[in-house]
């Protein structure tokens, strides 16, 4: 296991065989744009649950998404190649980190992943954080996930025409 490989002892889901927990480093050229990619892909399927297709992330670019101020997390295979992978931000002076995407390549859906790597954010990264997300209302997969975590459903919101968000909140 390397340096950047994380141990994954907590997580109530066990990860698919050969797959690991790894902090992921966009300043690499490859793995921004395999993040990217992968991102792209998971918010289309998203964009069809919801049906909404002006989801922010599906118009980002890479250098928009590789400035913002993001810490990443990725489930990879032992190839190399990302499966999924989590970017959060926490505010150290309130206690807050705010998850801004979740993202499972849709070849991989349905493998535990997004669990696994929100399990092992939860138990090692942000256990004395309050913790928020927000997922489209009726990506019924997201929501559940976040229920099923612990997460209490705030009130929602429509931040534009034809887009309902949930919002997720979970005391640390």
């Amino acid at each position: 296991m390397s340096d950047n490989d994380l141990a994954h002892s907590s997580s109530r889901v066990p990860m698919p065989p050969g797959m690991l927990i790894r902090e992921l480093d966009l300043s690499d050229a490859t793995v921004a744009s395999t993040v990217h990619a992968v991102g792209l892909r998971a918010y289309a399927v998203e964009a069809e649950l919801i049906d909404f297709d002006g989801i922010p992330a599906l118009s980002e670019s890479l250098q928009r998404m590789t400035s913002r101020p993001l810490r990443w997390l990725g489930a990879v295979t032992g190839e190399g190649a990302v499966a999924a992978f989590v970017a959060w931000q926490t505010d150290s002076g309130q206690h807050i980190t705010h998850i801004d995407r979740v993202c499972v390549d849709p070849a991989w859906f349905r493998r535990g992943l997004a669990s696994c790597l929100l399990d092992h954010l939860l138990a090692e990264v942000t256990a004395s954080s309050e913790v928020r997300v927000s997922t489209g209302a009726d990506n019924q997969p997201a929501v559940k996930l976040y229920e099923r975590l612990g997460f209490s459903r705030g009130v929602d919101f429509e931040p534009v025409p034809g887009l309902r968000m949930a919002q997720f909140v979970l005391h640390g």
